[in-house]
């Protein structure tokens, strides 16, 4: 990838490692609000409720390979937005990674329905 998209706030650490390790770029996805300068932001759905995640508006260069990393995958809620972000910049999604995945919530197959393809370093059932 060109880029590792980390999302808030656990995300950072594992993107940010992944990112020097690869010798890419980092691209922090935050809460709306929260980054300075000019942003966009999407909506997504929670179970209570809904919340909102920006990215600077130049953080990713039209065409970027961008693989997103967060800590945890449940409902896929915030990894779907942020390929929406990623996508509505000009981003190329190449796929996102997780520590853990929580199958039974249905979140990589969220992802893999929008065409993302999805990794866990390992899984929990009864999520």
């Amino acid at each position: 990838p060109d880029l590792i998209a980390a999302v808030e706030a656990r995300g950072f650490a594992v993107g940010a490692a992944l990112a020097v390790e690869l010798g890419c770029g980092l691209l922090l996805i935050r809460k709306d609000g929260k980054l300075p300068g000019e942003t966009i932001a999407e909506d997504y759905a929670l179970e209570y409720g809904s919340d909102r995640l920006a990215m600077h508006v130049d953080a990713c260069t039209p065409g970027a390979r961008v693989l997103i990393v967060d800590d945890l995958l449940a409902t896929g809620g915030t990894a779907l937005a942020s390929a929406r972000l990623v996508r509505r910049a000009g981003g190329v999604v190449t796929g996102a990674r997780f520590v853990i995945d929580l199958p039974e919530l249905g979140g990589a197959e969220a992802l893999r329905g929008e065409g993302i393809e999805v990794q866990a370093l390992m899984e929990f059932e009864g999520g």
